[in-house]
């Protein structure tokens, strides 16, 4: 795989990663990840935080692609995205293959040369 190729994988992730950066953030994507859509209001019981600033983190996540909303009644519920969370996991085994091969030549020279 090309460096440029490897380059805009991360790059495209890089938004999935700033979101999933804040505490409030990963554990509504925690919550949603059982799979069943939930409203805000759901997502606001327990988490110590306002329904509008919920509502903002939803906003945030919904950007960089890890869930969308749909209208139901009056409510709007909320559910993962699944796909974005797999295009992150990819990047971050492209990364642990590229250490991995780092770290096989570091030992191949280290041991080449004593």
């Amino acid at each position: 795989m090309s460096a440029r190729r490897v380059s805009a994988e991360l790059l495209g992730s890089a938004p999935v990663f700033a979101a999933l950066g804040d505490e409030t953030r990963l554990r509504l994507v925690a919550r949603l990840c059982a799979g069943e859509p939930l409203s805000i209001t759901q997502l606001a019981s327990g988490a110590g935080v306002t329904r509008q600033a919920i509502t903002k983190h939803l906003h945030v996540l919904a950007g960089a692609g890890l869930i969308r909303g749909s209208r139901q009644g009056r409510e709007r519920h909320w559910q993962l995205e699944a796909r974005r969370l797999l295009e992150a996991r990819r990047c971050l085994d492209l990364i642990s293959r590229q250490w991995d091969t780092a770290l096989d030549r570091l030992k191949a020279s280290l041991e080449g040369g004593s």
